[in-house]
């Protein structure tokens, strides 16, 4: 299927930030390849989701740049979003030799932020359950699937905290950025939704008035 040209600008400039984010990480100093690997499979597990939650609140503006429904494009960042952190601990287990990397820590405070990006693991595969939850959650699941934004959050502190990659200046700015737009996005999707309620509440009340004075 052809992409309207607005859609493959769009890709153009996802691929864009894939290929900076590689010539970042690529071009800085490392130690081994697996080192290598596991910080671009953050990074670029970042981005995904980043984006997928970013196009939230533009449901008809996404049918028109890509010419496909929304669920579409925002379920293939997704999809990627959730195999690219997967890989991330896989690759730091292997070259530490200690799967110690997959599981949370706590306390203290510091450390548990330090190292966030474990439960944020888990939280992005429980926000993903609640995708496939939805017809038998029908009340929660959006509640479930938000738990999302909370992994972003625990995710981004983590980086900045610990993150080899967030010394460098084009890093940090480009994913704090990306970041602050996915609370806008959060806000906006928010407000649309409250909106939503607003104008159904008026249409129920006017068909009332309307049913009483015939």
């Amino acid at each position: 299927m052809t992409l309207p040209r607005a859609g493959a600008v769009f890709a153009a400039v996802v691929l864009a930030l894939y290929a900076l984010v590689a010539a970042v990480v690529l071009t800085a100093p490392y130690g081994d390849p697996i080192h290598v690997i596991a910080r671009l499979t953050a990074l670029w597990g970042f981005l995904a989701l980043a984006i997928a939650a970013i196009l939230t609140p533009f449901l008809r503006e996404i049918m028109k740049v890509f010419g496909r429904p929304f669920l579409a494009v925002h379920h293939t960042f997704a999809a990627v979003g959730l195999l690219l952190p997967t890989m991330h601990p896989v690759a730091l287990a292997i070259g530490a030799m200690n799967p110690a990397v997959f599981i949370p820590v706590f306390s203290p405070w510091g450390r548990f932020w330090a190292l966030a990006g474990r439960p944020a693991l888990y939280l992005i595969y429980i926000a993903f359950a609640g995708i496939l939850l939805r017809k038998y959650i029908p009340k929660y699941w959006r509640w479930v699937h938000g738990l999302m934004y909370v992994a972003l959050l625990f995710a981004i502190v983590h980086g900045n905290l610990i993150g080899d990659d967030f010394e460098n200046p084009i890093i940090w700015v480009l994913f704090n950025t990306l970041f602050a737009l996915v609370v806008a996005a959060f806000v906006l999707k928010r407000w649309q939704m409250t909106q939503k309620k607003r104008a159904s509440v008026r249409s129920d009340t006017s068909k009332k008035r309307s049913s009483r004075n015939p």
